[in-house]
């Protein structure tokens, strides 16, 4: 219980299908854990009961479901809802906006600024982070796949493929150029060793790209 005059902790719920994931931003939090403390929303910790953010990991899901966002803002257990994301298309950005998420914020944030900028919302403020430049940081994140090489982005686009997408609907969620996606695609062929969309399909749940849909569907339908 905080004494008068200190402050307490903000309460942070991590949302994401990939375990690898939440872990890789837990590691970037767990080192403010005087100003932010963890509570995964799939344990049983007390502290997800309610929280003061729900910080929303966006690997391969606002653009293969845009509900998500709109689940998570109308849970009581949720006051603020934030997106972490490395895609800053308009129209995602509105999207979320548009469904109640109180701030929009970029993975290549430094460690301190994703700190405060979680602060500033939880002071009430709509944080919406710059896009990120081309070259990112990591900043201690971590995804399937990366231990083989493929980037965020390779990885995203492995995970959509690994739930059944077409390269149409790849190259529609993740707002890319069909002949990008093509091109993506090569590339992730060629560092995981794979001929074909199957044996990237059977790569894929082998290595932890079938998400866990059980920390959204946690949250239907509140307390």
């Amino acid at each position: 219980m905080s004494t008068p005059g200190e402050r307490r902790p903000i309460t942070v719920a991590l949302v994401d299908d990939y375990d690898v994931v939440l872990i890789g931003v837990a590691s970037i939090l767990d080192q403010y854990r005087d100003r932010v403390l963890i509570a995964e929303i799939d344990t049983n910790s007390a502290l997800s009961d309610s929280v003061d953010i729900v910080l929303y990991d966006s690997f391969a899901q606002p653009e293969s479901d845009h509900d998500e966002i709109g689940v998570l803002v109308a849970n009581p257990r949720a006051r603020r809802v934030v997106v972490y994301t490395w895609n800053f298309h308009p129209d995602l950005v509105r999207s979320a906006r548009e469904q109640g998420a109180h701030g929009y914020l970029s993975k290549a944030l430094p460690a301190r600024e994703l700190v405060s900028s979680l602060e500033a919302v939880h002071a009430g403020e709509m944080v919406i982070s710059d896009p990120p430049r081309r070259a990112r940081s990591v900043n201690g994140l971590d995804w399937p796949g990366r231990g083989e090489g493929l980037t965020d982005r390779e990885a995203e686009i492995l995970a959509l493929i690994t739930q059944g997408k077409s390269n149409a609907e790849v190259a529609a969620l993740t707002f890319l150029s069909p002949n990008t996606v093509k091109s993506y695609i090569r590339i992730i062929y060629r560092k995981i060793d794979v001929a074909s969309r199957t044996q990237a399909v059977l790569w894929g749940i082998d290595n932890g790209f079938a998400p866990d849909h059980h920390r959204i569907d946690h949250w239907r339908g509140g307390p």
